[in-house]
């Protein structure tokens, strides 16, 4: 008996100590700036990323991206890296390429030119290489953006919400985005400022951010869109912006002229492309070459795109009754009382983005990063304060993580799920 009350002692004094360093390192955090915690998280994140990754570049044959066992910055550059490093190398084609029948193919055109004309100057600077260059943007492009986000989520939620919701959006499926060669890193540092901006009531300064992400990525009709749901709840129903009066004449005009300008940027690309290759429908016509190989040449027609993918991936009329499904679930989710803790303004931008995608977006492989701009709403995945639940969401968000690079960004032979 001595002896187990002797051996129960000694652990009880074992577990002391470290139970007074865990409480040391927990009060030690808390008291850390909130950007300095959520720069320990992002890099933390991009370190399980990293490792990620790598396991994929060990085992990745040669194919028409990379040689076998690729670098990391070589495998982080593939896919839409590969027109990115051909518009920083060239630029755009003032022809545009057609094939055998005399449709536009696959070629620069799909892409805005803020990030590789960015990654092309600071080559120049450096002169490093493409790889090295772009993958660098995007990761400090996309430390920028967690720190923006943090900040947007504080708008809403008390500090730890706020903080999970940024863990959640550092780990995400898609957060491979932030340490390759795309855009995304770029355009959703861009679109969280101008969120931000817009729950500051800042409108004038978000004019030169919007110029920007419309030539980023191709988001500025559905932010136009925002803005146009935005005054309209002003004047009608102010209250659910937190407002104290009506908008009026006068200060509607800020918000009205962040719409236009919006509208203009995200119709400039197109006719830029038109204006380049003398082609009128050369940027409509270049993005449907992308959808050609699952449902063959048609013309675009707006908000039948969803109804077509739907209809080749699940058939008919499986297909129409899981979208409605989807967009059923959405709107629960956007509208349910719960998720008015952070703010209809964010809510409403994850409406008008999802209307512009069911407009002009073909369901594909892609998706899941096409869906990346409507993050803010992790904030309401972020509500539960169960430890239990948040470990898991985490746990679960990395086990995503993972399989999205198994079946998008690991090239696997003849290979058509492209990220």
């Amino acid at each position: 008996m001595a002896d187990g009350v002797t051996t129960a002692s000694s652990a009880v004094a074992r577990t002391r100590p470290t139970r007074a360093a865990l409480t040391w390192v927990v009060v030690r955090w808390r008291l850390l700036p909130w950007w300095l915690r959520i720069t320990v998280v992002y890099a933390l994140s991009r370190v399980l990323t990293t490792v990620l990754m790598s396991g994929f570049a060990r085992i990745q044959t040669a194919n028409s991206f990379t040689v076998q066992h690729p670098s990391y910055l070589s495998f982080a550059s593939i896919w839409d890296g590969a027109w990115y490093r051909v518009i920083a190398a060239t630029g755009y084609p003032s022809t545009l390429p057609v094939d055998a029948a005399g449709h536009v193919t696959e070629n620069a055109w799909a892409f805005m030119p803020a990030y590789p004309f960015t990654v092309r100057a600071l080559m120049t600077v450096t002169g490093a290489s493409f790889e090295f260059v772009a993958v660098w943007v995007s990761l400090l492009a996309g430390w920028g953006a967690a720190l923006v986000f943090r900040r947007l989520m504080g708008r809403f939620l008390d500090p730890t919400r706020a903080t999970f919701a940024t863990v959640l959006f550092c780990v995400a499926p898609v957060s491979v985005m932030f340490q390759v060669a795309y855009a995304e890193a770029m355009g959703l540092l861009l679109l969280l400022l101008a969120l931000l901006l817009l729950v500051q009531r800042r409108f004038w300064t978000m004019l030169p951010v919007v110029l920007l992400l419309g030539i980023t990525r191709p988001t500025g009709l559905a932010f136009s869109l925002l803005m146009v749901l935005f005054v309209l709840v002003g004047v009608l129903r102010p209250a659910l912006l937190r407002m104290p009066e009506r908008l009026t004449l006068r200060t509607a005009v800020p918000p009205t002229v962040v719409a236009v300008v919006s509208g203009l940027v995200g119709l400039a690309w197109p006719a830029i492309a038109w204006a380049v290759t003398g082609v009128p429908r050369a940027y409509t016509d270049t993005e449907l070459a992308w959808r050609s190989s699952y449902i063959g040449w048609s013309e675009l027609v707006p908000f039948t795109p969803w109804v077509q993918g739907f209809g080749w991936w699940f058939r008919q009329p499986a297909g129409t009754i899981l979208l409605v499904v989807v967009l059923v679930g959405f709107a629960a989710v956007v509208f349910q009382p719960a998720a008015r803790r952070i703010g209809l303004e964010l809510r409403l931008w994850g409406v008008a983005y999802l209307v512009y995608l069911l407009a002009v977006f073909f369901p594909q492989s892609s998706t899941w990063r096409i869906l990346l701009p409507i993050a803010p709403l992790l904030g309401v995945v972020a509500l539960p304060r169960s430890r239990v639940y948040r470990v898991a969401t985490v746990v679960l968000a990395v086990v995503l993580q993972w399989t999205w690079l198994y079946f998008c960004w690991w090239v696997d032979g003849y290979d058509w799920t492209p990220p």
